[in-house]
């Protein structure tokens, strides 16, 4: 389940900022944005694929997080929930801001700015906390190899330093996920795992 919810997320959420890329190659963060009826359409499919594609992060985070079971690091466990629902919150933001400004007749330069800081810095900084928890729970439960894990470290700090400054950096996401989605189909480790030994007494 996890593997097959990671595969639909990230090939939904790869298609919605390619297409709103193309789109606004400038993205909506230029400083004037004039908008054709081609390029509405295509920013019309990108808001209407993202709930879909929030759907199935939902499923996916929920699948991981059954995977680790009981043994899970519930410091980590925490900061990877909360990471991954901001970044749902963001990305349905973002969305609904973008709908709001393709609704009215001409762009509105404050809902544009909105839309896309939302996205490209809020959103992708949550999940750039999401990939780096997902990562060290990997590695602290075993259930990653350590290149996968320091791929996972690699894509995350690049999520969370380069933002919005390099265009197209949005995709490292979903990359990440149908990269630890086929890793999960292939071993065949989507179901959760067993609980770990009760640490003894101390003495």
């Amino acid at each position: 389940m996890a593997g097959l919810a990671g595969v639909l997320f990230a090939i939904l959420l790869a298609g919605a900022i390619v297409l709103a890329r193309i789109a606004l190659p400038e993205g909506g963060g230029a400083a004037h944005v004039a908008i054709t009826s081609g390029q509405r359409d295509a920013v019309t499919a990108a808001v209407e694929l993202v709930p879909f594609a929030g759907i199935a992060f939902l499923w996916f985070m929920g699948a991981l997080r059954a995977h680790g079971g009981d043994a899970e690091d519930r410091f980590v466990s925490t900061v990877f929930l909360g990471s991954g629902l901001v970044f749902v919150a963001c990305l349905f933001g973002a969305a609904a801001g973008a709908g709001t400004v393709l609704d009215a007749d001409q762009p509105q330069e404050f809902g544009r700015h909105f839309s896309y800081t939302l996205l490209t810095t809020y959103a992708m900084r949550m999940a750039a906390v999401f990939v780096l928890a997902t990562s060290t729970i990997g590695r602290r439960l075993g259930v990653f190899p350590r290149p996968l894990v320091l791929l996972g470290t690699l894509a995350g700090l690049v999520l969370l330093v380069v933002g919005s400054s390099v265009p197209w950096s949005e995709l490292v996401f979903p990359a990440w996920a149908l990269m630890i989605s086929l890793y999960v189909l292939k071993s065949g480790l989507a179901g959760p795992r067993a609980a770990g030994p009760a640490p003894g007494p101390v003495a």
